[in-house]
């Protein structure tokens, strides 16, 4: 089932409908990045020392370096910070994605759209959970050693899991049903959630990675409809 999903998202991404959601996912992510990035370059050149004296070696430059050496964290931040931007983006382009998957492949199985501030509201109570499962797999690496790839790609996998199924059987059922019916798939979902967590640590894959674990999750709530439910109406 969750492979299942998987592959019929990735066959997704390249159709027109879908295609447009991957463009502004991918220019939203890199938008955000490329600020953070220009922010830290200005903020090292602007509040740090121009120069720092030391003993024997005299005056070394320190601002300049200290801006081009942030460049660095670019890569970084893609890697650590994707999860938490890919959960908070979820609110924003969710729905369009599960439209147009369910329009392409489940035409007479289409839900209504999920309200657009309680999607994004929820997304961002997520963000921010990724962001502190990322924080403290960081502070706990010296600690955990190779376990702590296990917290978090477990974590993130999660907490991603939850998010976006939640999200794709809200636009079917009312909220109690939708709770129940990702607690009953836990596994699976948690199990796409790991698969996306994993590819959003890819570079340059990961910016389109987003939209994948939408159309993923559309297409895991569409396959497990296989009984009758209290819909929405």
């Amino acid at each position: 089932m969750v492979l299942k999903a998987l592959f019929l998202a990735w066959g997704d991404l390249l159709r027109p409908r879908i295609f447009g959601v991957v463009a502004l996912g991918v220019g939203l992510t890199l938008l955000l990045f490329v600020a953070l990035q220009a922010l830290v370059f200005w903020a090292a050149g602007h509040f740090a020392p121009e120069s720092l004296t030391l003993p024997w070696i005299g005056a070394v430059p320190l601002a300049p370096a200290l801006s081009w050496s942030s460049l660095l964290l670019f890569p970084l931040m893609s890697i650590f910070l994707m999860a938490p931007v890919a959960a908070g983006f979820s609110g924003l382009f969710t729905d369009r994605v599960a439209d147009a998957v369910e329009e392409i492949h489940y035409p007479q199985a289409k839900g209504l759209p999920v309200d657009f501030w309680d999607g994004l509201w929820e997304s961002l109570a997520v963000m921010g959970a990724v962001i502190l499962v990322t924080l403290v797999t960081l502070l706990l690496t010296p600690f955990l050693g190779p376990l702590a790839s296990v917290l978090f790609y477990g974590g993130n996998g999660w907490l991603l899991g939850r998010e976006f199924f939640q999200m794709a059987a809200r636009r079917h059922l009312h909220e109690p049903q939708a709770t129940e019916l990702r607690r009953n798939l836990a596994v699976q979902a948690t199990a796409l959630g790991v698969l996306i967590a994993l590819l959003l640590t890819v570079p340059v894959l990961n910016v389109v990675v987003p939209v994948l674990a939408a159309a993923g999750f559309t297409h895991l709530y569409q396959i497990s409809a296989s009984r009758p439910r209290d819909r929405r109406g």
